[in-house]
């Protein structure tokens, strides 16, 4: 194997790895997401909504289902918000849920 080789392969690693630890982030946004919304709304049920957040992300590729999902929820129980306080908080989250997977191991 000539060391061409051996550095394809290690790139190849390094991005599988980068893409599971961006998957795991974005779920655990995800569910940290859910858990923030459904604590504004003073739900009882939090982990119920925290599953249909999740579940959400699978709907279409990218965040915006799950920002439809929750900025609708949000405006439905007569929260005061935009949408791009939802959208800030989505990202305040994903960098915490980065974090969290960075030192995690």
């Amino acid at each position: 194997m000539t060391t061409f080789d051996e550095r394809e392969k290690g790139f190849e690693k390094k991005f599988a790895l980068d893409a599971d630890q961006e998957f795991k982030a974005s779920a655990r946004r995800n569910r940290l997401l859910g858990e923030w919304a459904a604590a504004k709304m003073g739900l009882e049920s939090v982990e119920e909504y925290v599953r249909a957040v999740v579940k959400s992300d699978f709907e279409q590729p990218g965040d915006e289902d799950v920002l439809r999902k929750v900025f609708g929820d949000l405006k439905g129980s007569g929260m005061e918000t935009t949408e791009g306080e939802v959208r800030m908080k989505m990202d305040e989250l994903l960098a915490q849920a980065r974090e969290q997977i960075r030192t995690a191991g």
